[in-house]
């Protein structure tokens, strides 16, 4: 293992990460707090309590994930579809780095700017509503995992993409709506039983639902079955990876 450019490629995209602060870490944040203003005060005045829990505070674990999974897939994307756009993709595919090392650098930078950002959401959270973390263990479990599956299925949608516009079909038609629709601001117990059958069919049901658990032991599917998920789901997308490391699809200009 090459750990010099594995360290090299994580903390070139961690400072890229700090030149362009106002974008990677304050306009999330800021679009997350405007969404505990209108949801949190406004909808939530009018909706008591979701399962014994106040409707502000219930929807935090959901805005948090619903940031993290957009925020890994497009910090993950870009970085490895940038250096491919301006041709200097030779540059690290002459270096003498491993595609696995490669794709370490930049899939733990896009998880570790996710983690930051979604700690960074919680901490705000406190600001606007009561908040509780039953098991912070299993929070920060939830957090890092789907951090790094969202990274790494941005890493192939990166390599996948020829252009700018396939770069944004699947977070923005495929992504954002699937987490709107899995349970961030609402329980699918609210759903008529077809829906809610419906509802199970999205994989993003399973992250929020795991994730909201380990903040208030309440969850619409079975804590074990959310974890089982979580994990497939992660290694499917390192075994899309370790396919592309095989065969060296898209890996060029």
């Amino acid at each position: 293992m090459n750990h010099r450019a594995v360290r090299a490629i994580y903390l070139f995209e961690m400072q890229r990460t700090w030149r362009t602060l106002m974008q990677s870490v304050v306009s999330p944040v800021l679009s997350t707090s405007l969404y505990f203003i209108v949801f949190g005060a406004a909808i939530g005045s009018r909706i008591d309590q979701v399962e014994g829990v106040s409707y502000g505070s219930f929807i935090v674990p959901g805005l948090i994930m619903l940031s993290v999974l957009t925020q890994s897939v497009a910090n993950a994307s870009f970085g490895i579809y940038f250096p491919k756009f301006t041709g200097t993709i030779y540059e690290i595919l002459s270096a003498p780095a491993s595609f696995l090392e490669i794709a370490l650098g930049y899939v733990g930078a896009a998880a570790t700017k996710s983690i930051i950002l979604g700690l960074i959401i919680l901490a705000t959270a406190w600001l606007f509503v009561p908040l509780k973390v039953a098991h912070p263990v299993w929070m920060l479990s939830f957090l890092v995992l789907t951090s790094v599956a969202f990274s790494l299925l941005g890493f192939i949608i990166g390599i996948w993409a020829d252009g700018f516009e396939k770069l944004q079909v699947v977070p923005l038609l495929i992504i954002t709506p699937l987490t709107f629709l899995g349970g961030s601001f609402y329980s699918i117990s609210m759903l008529p039983p077809i829906w809610q059958t419906i509802a199970l069919f999205n994989p993003v049901v399973y992250l929020v639902s795991g994730f909201r658990w380990s903040f208030y032991e309440i969850s619409d599917v079975d804590i074990g079955i959310s974890v089982a998920a979580t994990l497939g789901f992660l290694l499917f997308c390192m075994a899309v990876v370790w396919w592309i490391f095989k065969t060296g699809y898209r890996l060029k200009a």
